[in-house]
């Protein structure tokens, strides 16, 4: 998953590219310990009979994936905001104090 960081004001915001994806069903983020995780699944979804056509070839990647990054020494977990459109992921984590437990960060479609 390729991914931008930076600071955006008072807030870090990571984008990943994630196109195709159901954020609701396969895509897993959490903060904690100094960490942002963004985890999830691309599934492989085939008609029956794709395969066995003749010429067929696919560049598709499915699997699991997770990608770990280190946060700024400081952070504010508790309005940690995620929302997914147009195949892009957007976390913003607004700076403040440290986060201190692990805690998973819902998305929401826009």
């Amino acid at each position: 998953m390729r991914i931008e960081e930076f600071v955006d004001g008072h807030d870090v915001v990571v984008r990943a590219e994630l196109p195709g994806l159901d954020p609701d069903k396969d895509v897993e983020i959490t903060l904690g310990d100094g960490l942002l995780t963004i985890a999830g699944e691309r599934r492989e979804e085939s008609t029956e009979g794709e395969k066995g056509k003749p010429g067929y070839r696919s560049e598709f990647r499915y699997g699991s994936f997770r990608r770990l990054l280190r946060l700024p020494s400081s952070v504010h977990e508790d309005d940690v905001r995620a929302t997914y459109s147009d195949g892009i992921l957007e976390v913003r984590i607004p700076t403040g104090t440290a986060a201190s437990t692990p805690s998973k960060v819902p998305v929401t479609r826009t």
